[in-house]
């Protein structure tokens, strides 16, 4: 089994633009899991089609429409937003939910956004409980793509996620985001691997695959790996080249780090 997934939003897009057949292009690469963003505007029927005719395991997709959620106005709708995804999720055999925090409220306290970011998340993992599917809190970088999100750190995340003390929330480590903190990702993990549910890959600056930046993926890998965790590696990245070239060099890597 292949270690890593493809977010199909960025790779595969030499398929064309129809999902179904993106997951069919990941497949007969050889891989066995692929990830989405949104649903809303996506052939759910077409997607399970594909997932069911290939074998390949749909990882992720994201609580639609995404929702500051340090704001208490959007509590309601937040919890909607998560009873109309896990149907999705459910429907396509989806075992993880992304959330993200939204951005920071001028002028409200950043505790008093916390607390409200806290219970908010608390109340959407208990509308999982029975099921198989867990929300992924995922802490955005500030410094380019997300200028002005409440949750930018690693460790701030790791601590909500442990506040909230579900087994229905965990971390969504997106590498390329916490690289571009500046973060040390053992240092801010440490101890706490089991609390990380995903692990998201692209290289720095552009985020684009791994080979193309500064970072050492052979490294980052393997401290993960040697840090307890188990799961996949998904690909969030926008390809230099052709998608199969572009995945030659990360498959490599995230493989011999097993």
């Amino acid at each position: 089994m292949s270690s890593i997934a493809a977010n199909l939003e960025w790779l595969f897009t030499e398929a064309g633009d129809d999902p179904a057949d993106r997951i069919r292009a990941a497949a007969a690469h050889g891989l066995t899991a692929v990830e989405i963003w949104g649903w809303r505007d996506k052939d759910i029927a077409a997607i399970d089609a594909a997932l069911t005719e290939t074998g390949v395991e749909l990882l992720s997709l994201i609580v639609d429409p995404q929702l500051p959620l340090a704001d208490p106005g959007m509590r309601a709708p937040f919890l909607q937003a998560v009873a109309d995804s896990l149907v999705v999720a459910e429907r396509l055999r989806a075992p993880n939910l992304v959330v993200v925090s939204g951005d920071d409220r001028p002028g409200v306290p950043r505790e008093e956004q916390r607390t409200t970011l806290v219970s908010t998340l608390a109340a959407g993992a208990a509308l999982l409980d029975g099921t198989d599917v867990t929300l992924l809190l995922e802490p955005l970088n500030t410094r380019v793509d997300h200028v002005g999100a409440f949750l930018s750190s690693t460790r701030d995340g790791l601590d909500i996620v442990r506040e909230v003390g579900s087994p229905h929330l965990r971390l969504l480590l997106d590498a390329y985001h916490a690289l571009m903190m500046d973060e040390d990702i053992a240092a801010a993990v440490g101890p706490d691997i089991a609390l990380v549910g995903h692990v998201q890959v692209a290289d720095l600056p552009g985020r684009h695959e791994p080979g193309t930046g500064v970072a050492d993926w052979a490294h980052q890998f393997r401290v993960l790996r040697e840090l307890g965790y188990r799961g996949r590696f998904g690909m969030e990245y926008q390809p230099t080249v052709e998608t199969r070239r572009s995945l030659a060099v990360v498959e490599q890597l995230a493989d011999a780090a097993v």
